[in-house]
């Protein structure tokens, strides 16, 4: 059996460039690609802000999840890739604000560098309709 995939563009330059889409709907499964604080020209927003970073971030989720229908309270996992790991507290804050009462399964990552060295955060998501 074939599943249908539909699939969510940012238009971000990366997207292009490495062959990916922001998000990929299979069935009733959303996976949203690794998601950065930044605007959808690809400018990273808040440089040095791991809380702000985080908070667009999971905006930039949230508007891929919307473009299928879906929102924030779909989420059942996320995955989170820190570039200062002693700055988790920022992270863990804002994805409590977004996620505290819907309690997806998480891991928090440290990760030596993200894609432009402005970036701090990266957060990935799946959600499930």
């Amino acid at each position: 059996m074939k599943v249908k995939r539909n699939k969510v563009f940012s238009g971000t330059p990366w997207e292009p460039l490495a062959g990916y889409a922001r998000a990929v709907q299979a069935g009733d499964v959303v996976y949203v690609s690794g998601t950065t604080g930044t605007d959808p020209a690809g400018k990273v927003l808040s440089p040095g802000d791991a809380y702000a970073q985080s908070k667009q971030a999971i905006q930039n989720i949230e508007n891929a999840l919307k473009r299928v229908g879906l929102g924030l309270e779909h989420v059942v996992r996320t995955r989170i890739y820190l570039t200062q790991i002693d700055r988790w507290k920022d992270v863990a804050k804002a994805h409590a604000e977004s996620f505290g009462e819907i309690h997806p399964a998480t891991t928090l990552v440290g990760v030596q560098s993200l894609i432009d060295p402005e970036m701090m955060v990266e957060i990935e998501a799946t959600a499930v309709s």
